[in-house]
């Protein structure tokens, strides 16, 4: 098995620290995080960032890179206050990898790939469309990680937007039927298989509490 020291790590060459650091962490989520400027230019990024942060009210957090250079999603969203998060799916996998590239403020990725803007309810962001699961939402707060200059946006669902097929009878949205994929490090992707649901685990009796 191989190991890695701190010293082992910083003595890397870069692309390859970056790779395997990026990647032990596990898989992470997939998606498109769609804003549009004060001036009407639309913005599409992938994002492997995003985390579940609270259920009531319904708020994603997701970390921003350092604002060293123009950051036009972080941008789009603060001046706003609106922006959508767009699972990626599998049909998508080469387009939306591609918005990873660093296009000038006035070229919406949407020109530049297959994807398409769609807007719904008068929202000020565009959604992708054709995302199994599109979500309009709305800005709260900002963390600023003194550790490495990241910056954590905390934002709240506004709206929610789910194919019936995918929504099981207790509220469960099952990815696996939207063909949904998963980041490994920065540039895998897979589309992970539903296995199995286990229920709610209580403690087993004769074992004392302990949190």
């Amino acid at each position: 098995m191989a190991e890695f020291s701190l010293e082992d790590i910083n003595k890397m060459h870069h692309l390859y620290r970056i790779n395997l650091i990026n990647s032990c962490s596990g898989y992470k989520s997939a998606n498109l995080i769609g804003t549009k400027d004060a001036d009407g230019n639309s913005n599409l990024a992938v994002f492997s960032s995003l985390t579940h942060m609270g259920s009531n009210p319904g708020l994603l957090g997701v970390f921003m890179r350092p604002t060293t250079v123009i950051r036009h999603t972080y941008e789009n969203l603060k001046n706003t206050g609106y922006y959508t998060v767009n699972h990626i799916h599998e049909q998508i996998i080469t387009d939306a990898h591609h918005t990873s590239a660093k296009y000038d403020k006035s070229v919406s990725e949407f020109d530049v790939t297959e994807l398409q803007e769609e807007y719904k309810d008068h929202f000020h962001a565009p959604f992708v469309a054709g995302c199994p699961i599109q979500i309009a939402m709305s800005f709260v707060e900002e963390y600023h990680i003194k550790a490495n200059n990241t910056i954590l946006v905390v934002g709240k669902i506004e709206k929610l937007y789910v194919p019936d097929e995918l929504i099981e009878k207790d509220g469960f949205i099952n990815l696996s039927k939207g063909k949904v994929v998963t980041i490994n490090g920065l540039d895998g992707y897979a589309v992970p298989d539903l296995k199995t649901r286990l229920e709610y685990q209580r403690p087993k009796a004769g074992f004392a509490h302990r949190d």
